[in-house]
């Protein structure tokens, strides 16, 4: 029999995608090789400085060093005691759900039973024609594995069909995990389709707010728990997160000072493709300001902004998306610094004052 884990009222932890490509203060290549090296620092400190959570996107573009986010973890469990170790997100649409099961229940082993599955259908597509998937088939991949990986993780033998892989026959599947159940968050980017699905199933549920303000996210939270309800599951179940991308420094004007050089070419890279006005310095600038979601400036200021969402949505976590664009390697370790030392302990206090239970 596993163990269940028992979340805190309210995590806080970091991601990242492995960001490569060229130092923005020197332009210096950041090789692949190198990016992992500084991934495992990075994942060590941010236990040290007390976060609760580190996570590992996927994506198969040379622009990032993350297409095997199990390995990596695997990796940082060896070097880790006590923080949940997470994909952020597993691109399940085009992998194998009996591939993604073992590969992370190994990890839960190695760990101790420290490890998540953050399942999204993927905003890049590269994994696609690389795995031999049809991009037509985008949201049926998704649900139909989804659905088996589900599966995999109630029953050690498992009897399947569907139209995207082969049947499974009583099939055991192996190592089974120290959790149980091993958690699965569905990832959303903010379609109502994919937020809806997530309370139906009775999963935990994590947003990407990258830009904008949060209130305009409050209906699809509102959503969620619509379909946790209809669905007649327990409202305990339904966890809630929410990640945005994140640069702390001591002052605002620095930490949009140190990522702008960085951020810009990411965004405008990404922006091409999908068609995207350039991102100017007046538009970062605005997208950070006030309590809209970029969480870009001081620990003030970022400690105000996840504590407007939580306010706003209740949730159970915040991730904080840092490396932005290939940073500095010393530079992320002074931001997660900041984030574990200043805006953690800030955030936990608020949030335990605010969740106590009225006296008398």
């Amino acid at each position: 029999m596993g163990v269940r884990y028992a979340p805190p009222t309210m995590e806080l932890g970091i991601a990242t995608f492995a960001d490569v490509g060229k130092d923005p203060s020197t332009g210096r290549l950041i090789t692949p090789e190198q990016r992992l090296s500084d991934l495992l620092e990075e994942a060590e400190l941010a236990e040290q400085v007390g976060l609760d959570v580190f996570g590992l996107g996927e994506h198969h573009r040379p622009d990032y060093a993350a297409s095997a986010p199990a390995v990596a973890l695997a990796a940082i469990a060896a070097r880790t005691e006590r923080i949940r170790l997470t994909s952020a997100v597993t691109v399940l649409s085009s992998d194998d759900p009996v591939r993604v099961f073992q590969q992370f229940s190994t990890l839960d082993l190695l760990s101790h039973g420290r490890a998540e599955i953050m399942a999204g259908r993927g905003s890049f597509t590269e994994s696609f024609p690389l795995f031999g998937q049809d991009l037509k088939d985008y949201d049926d991949l998704y649900e139909e594995k989804l659905g088996l990986l589900l599966q995999l993780r109630e029953s050690e033998h498992v009897t399947w069909s569907g139209r995207h892989r082969a049947p499974l026959e009583n099939a055991g599947v192996y190592p089974r995990p120290v959790q149980d159940p091993l958690p699965v968050w569905v990832a959303v980017g903010g379609t109502p389709q994919s937020v809806a699905r997530a309370g139906l199933l009775g999963l935990p549920l994590t947003i990407a707010i990258l830009s904008g303000g949060f209130e305009r996210y409050v209906p699809l939270i509102d959503l969620y728990h619509q379909a946790l309800e209809h669905a007649g599951h327990d409202r305990s179940v339904g966890r809630v997160g929410i990640n945005t991308h994140t640069w702390i420094a001591p002052t605002s004007k620095g930490a949009a000072d140190e990522l702008w050089p960085a951020y810009a070419p990411m965004m405008n890279r990404i922006g091409r493709e999908r068609g995207w006005p350039p991102m100017t310095r007046e538009a970062f600038d605005a997208q950070r300001s006030g309590l809209n979601a970029l969480g870009v400036g001081s620990p003030e200021e970022l400690t105000a902004k996840i504590l407007h969402a939580h306010e706003l949505f209740g949730n159970d976590r915040y991730i904080g998306q840092f490396s932005l664009g290939g940073m500095p390697h010393a530079q992320v370790l002074g931001a997660i610094e900041l984030f574990g030392t200043e805006v953690a302990p800030a955030v936990r206090a608020e949030v335990a004052r605010r969740t106590a239970p009225a006296a008398g």
